[in-house]
């Protein structure tokens, strides 16, 4: 057996030249086309990024616009919130006026004109939520909407309320005045 190989003749070579070339050829074609894959993935992913990016600044301006009238709405309501309170109060200020434009009113005129005026207050009040604080005799003392004047002696239990010296006021469940009250003292 020999180990010599045979001889390539012209024709074999021309084969394998030609056989080479075309490989190289299918390979430059296939990078070709992975090459132009690439770059309509590319240009698909640029449009889609140029697409996400648009988006993005769109939302972001509609957000601080939302912002914005979200402000400028807190700031209405805090310059006109008074408003309708105000517009409750003009009727008990035109009844305090009229009152004192009548000369020769009797003391019990003025009574019943102040009595008049003092429920359109209370209802002006409760209009707008200002709820009195009134605790009555025995009410267990509060601290958080009763503020103890004084300690007495009385036939209630310990640390309750006895009398109201001057009453409180709450709106939405905040205290703006507690209620000034004397408070039972321990037996």
């Amino acid at each position: 057996m020999s180990d010599t190989q045979p001889t390539p003749t012209p024709s074999d070579a021309a084969f394998h030249t030609q056989s080479v070339e075309e490989m190289v050829a299918a390979h430059a074609n296939h990078e070709a086309q992975e090459l132009a894959r690439v770059q309509a993935e590319l240009a698909t992913l640029q449009a889609k990024s140029a697409e996400l990016a648009d988006q993005y600044l769109r939302a972001k301006a509609d957000a601080e616009n939302a912002r914005r009238r979200a402000e400028d709405d807190v700031v209405k309501a805090r310059k006109f919130a008074i408003e309708s309170f105000a517009e409750s109060l003009l009727p008990v200020a035109d009844s305090l006026e009229a009152g004192l434009a009548i000369k020769d009113a009797t003391s019990e005129q003025i009574k019943e004109g102040a009595q008049a005026t003092l429920r359109q207050l209370s209802s002006a009040l409760e209009r707008n939520k200002v709820i009195a604080i009134n605790p009555a005799g025995g009410t267990k003392f509060d601290p958080h909407q009763h503020q103890a004047i004084s300690v007495v002696p009385s036939e209630f239990d310990a640390n309750t309320v006895v009398s109201v010296l001057q009453k409180g006021y709450s709106i939405a469940e905040r205290v703006l005045r507690p209620a000034l009250v004397t408070v039972s003292a321990a037996k």
